[in-house]
């Protein structure tokens, strides 16, 4: 296979800053609902980039489950991803939007949230997956496995008539970005890219070479 003659052409749309609203969070909004209204198979799939403590990038797809004053996800605390974050409390996400021709990218502090909003969360999944998230060691070595299957089968059995509580190391976290941006894939790959930056507050906008 000839990987480096692989081509695909962008031509279903085109992306001005002076089209693009004030707020990008408004504008994320906007993108975010043409991806849901045209079908995609995980439009909120994103892919989250941290650094760890020696220092080195780790990367991995996770879902967005909200945005209010920033993006939401949620995971295990004590996951490679929650101790990335313990460290280096900052991270970039990436949608890739490729029926589209479209990508976000977004950078920023990362926090925890609230308790209340994780065991609301929480509670909201799947029993099944209540579950997982309690017996899934996330991140660490098992033996096989065979002993998540044998961890699963004991809560289902002891919550057979009830529900499993929120484990204390699993919850949500907010990236409030700082930075954005917007790619629209264009012919001759000339893309537009539109970046958003943040500075006391306020946000500007400009145009980025492709």
């Amino acid at each position: 296979m000839d990987i480096a003659s692989l081509r695909k052409e962008y031509t279903l749309k085109a992306l001005d800053e002076s089209e693009v609203v004030p707020d990008p969070l408004v504008q994320f909004d906007g993108w975010f609902a043409e991806a849901l209204n045209s079908g995609l198979v995980e439009p909120s799939a994103m892919n989250l980039a941290t650094i760890g403590p020696n220092g080195r990038p780790s990367a991995r797809i996770v879902l967005l489950k909200g945005v209010d004053h920033g993006f939401l996800f949620f995971t295990n605390y004590d996951s490679r991803k929650g101790l990335d974050l313990l460290a280096h409390p900052y991270g970039a996400l990436t949608f890739h939007w490729v029926e589209l021709e479209r990508q976000v990218r977004i950078e920023g502090r990362v926090e925890r949230v609230a308790p209340a909003l994780s065991t609301d969360y929480f509670n909201s999944r799947p029993k099944l997956s209540r579950l997982g998230a309690i017996a899934s060691p996330q991140s660490k070595v098992i033996d096989a496995r065979q002993q998540l299957e044998t961890e699963m089968a004991k809560l289902a059995k002891d919550y057979e008539t009830s529900d499993p509580p929120r484990p204390e190391h699993w919850g949500g976290y907010r990236l409030l970005p700082d930075y954005l941006e917007f790619w629209q894939g264009r012919r001759s790959r000339l893309h537009d890219r539109v970046a958003y930056t943040n500075t006391n507050g306020i946000w500007a906008i400009a145009r980025l070479a492709p």
